[in-house]
């Protein structure tokens, strides 16, 4: 799709962009350092910046970057581990530090701290079945640069030192083991896209309204796109026309989608996913930890649910929180409606909706049984990874909602997935965001793919090929497959992010 050819008619914005979440800061800051020139029109449903996905009590204030997610590699049927998820994460996180610490070095973000902090991370388990997968994992990690520097311990004096909650009132009997990657960090995302949304309104060309639902969507026959918007607290409706729509409404993207009528949507449908989480309300607890401690999921459960011991800096102050404890919800947003799961099905997605569902029984059961848990059931999975828990010093919060993808699939019929996947128009003209984890921590990778795909006449320019290096320094290079790039690129942004390295 070409962003300089003259329409026909007025254009409201060259881009408009559904959603204040970290993926439509991420895309407008992107796109707006590739070409000053362009009209950006930003449109938000709820009336606060990044209230949805992205805030910090929502789930996404980890910084996910495969250091101590467990289901990023899998141990395959013949015992050895695949790190190849792991790698990939660990190279778009490394992306994600790279664009910060461009803008950060420009002025265009605040103090680092504002939104990012070194911490631990870690991956605690124990019995001897567990200890050995978590042996052979750090081996097989250590075959890549990007997991360089990893500690393996199995001596419950040193863990202690690292995680003394997880340690303290543990069975002296039981074998257990961690890994722990000094460079870890923690992000709050809900703040990073307060401050990414700071700087694009201040551009000429970008406009931003809160309190506008999109509801509609119609494509013109010159090529360009009209979008149906509605004032969320007087009703008036008015319409956008422009070349080019980004949808990332988080849950709400599906349904969106759905309505922009093209091909690419069919056979599309979503699967929602609740989650709680236990927050700390003991300061004395809350200072005696900090580090992200990952452990194992349960069989059946959904990556969103693997349980961690989650240290989080937060409004200027360090929270701890446990969890996530996985639920069922039909709506596709926190503050959506119940009926938003029935309304997404459609002709073109009833068979793999199916289909999925009947592939994934003990995703349901597991589900229910999370739903079905007792106060007492809760606590007692927090004291598998602090022993000396004690009910009172934790508190009931709800945390977020996802919407995993479901897709057709020749053999199976559809498929449930668990990662994040774009859909575009095959002409570029529209772009939506789907599915979850890894989700914020690799908006930059996910956003940097988005505009080879829809943009690719502008982005094989030497002028934009110039920008996306200026921004990401190892943009179009292998960080896996090179230790010294890798090296290099980490200390640069440790260095302007003012993280350790």
């Amino acid at each position: 799709m070409n962003l300089l050819t003259t329409p026909a008619k007025p254009l409201t914005a060259d881009v408009v962009l559904i959603g204040a979440g970290i993926m439509s800061a991420t895309l407008g800051v992107l796109l707006k350092e590739l070409d000053p020139s362009l009209r950006i029109a930003i449109y938000e449903r709820l009336d606060a910046v990044a209230a949805e996905s992205s805030d910090a009590w929502n789930n996404a204030g980890t910084g996910h970057s495969a250091f101590c997610e467990l289901n990023y590699t899998p141990e395959l049927p013949d015992g050895r581990i695949d790190i190849a998820k792991a790698d990939k994460i660990a190279e778009q996180f490394e992306q994600s530090k790279q664009f910060w610490a461009s803008l950060v070095a420009a002025g265009q973000l605040p103090e680092p701290a504002s939104f990012i902090r070194s911490i631990a991370h870690m991956s605690f388990v124990w019995g001897p079945a567990n200890v050995e997968y978590l042996r052979k994992r750090h081996a097989a990690l250590l075959h890549s640069p990007l997991f360089a520097g990893m500690e393996y311990s199995t001596d419950p004096t040193e863990i202690d030192q690292w995680v003394p909650l997880v340690m303290d009132g543990r069975n002296p009997a039981e074998p257990v083991a961690a890994t722990r990657m000094a460079i870890g960090t923690d992000v709050n995302f809900g703040a990073l896209t307060r401050s990414l949304f700071d700087y694009l309104r201040q551009q000429p060309g970008v406009s931003f309204e809160l309190g506008q639902e999109i509801v509609d969507f119609r494509r013109k026959p010159d090529g360009l796109w009209r979008v149906k918007i509605r004032d969320v607290a007087s009703g008036k409706s008015r319409k956008a026309r422009t070349r080019f729509v980004f949808i990332g409404a988080g849950g709400g993207s599906l349904p969106l989608l759905e309505k922009t009528g093209i091909p690419e949507a069919s056979g599309y449908g979503g699967f929602p996913v609740s989650g709680q989480w236990l927050k700390c309300l003991n300061r004395e607890v809350i200072e005696r930890h900090d580090a992200k401690v990952y452990g194992k999921a349960s069989v059946g459960s959904p990556p969103m649910s693997v349980p961690h011991l989650d240290t989080r800096q937060i409004n200027g102050r360090r929270e701890l929180l446990f969890g996530p404890y996985a639920g069922f919800s039909t709506k596709f947003l926190k503050q959506g409606s119940y009926s938003d799961l029935f309304r997404s099905i459609e002709l073109g997605n009833i068979r793999p909706l199916l289909f999925a569902g009947a592939r994934n029984i003990p995703l349901t059961r597991y589900l229910i049984g999370q739903v079905m848990q007792t106060p007492e059931q809760r606590v007692a999975a927090l004291r598998e990874y602090y022993p000396e828990a004690q009910p009172q010093d934790w508190q009931l919060e709800a945390a977020g909602q996802r919407v995993q993808v479901i897709k057709k699939d020749k053999k199976a019929g559809g498929v449930l997935e668990f990662g994040t996947e774009v859909v575009t128009a095959a002409d570029g003209s529209v772009a939506a965001l789907l599915g979850a984890s890894p989700g914020a921590s690799t908006a930059v990778s996910i956003m940097l793919d988005l505009v080879q795909r829809c943009f690719p006449e502008q982005a094989a320019t030497p002028e934009w090929q110039a920008t996306l290096h200026r921004l990401v320094p190892s943009f179009g290079q292998s960080l896996a497959a090179n230790a010294p790039l890798t090296a290099a690129v980490r200390r640069h942004s440790a260095q302007v992010l003012q993280l350790e390295n």
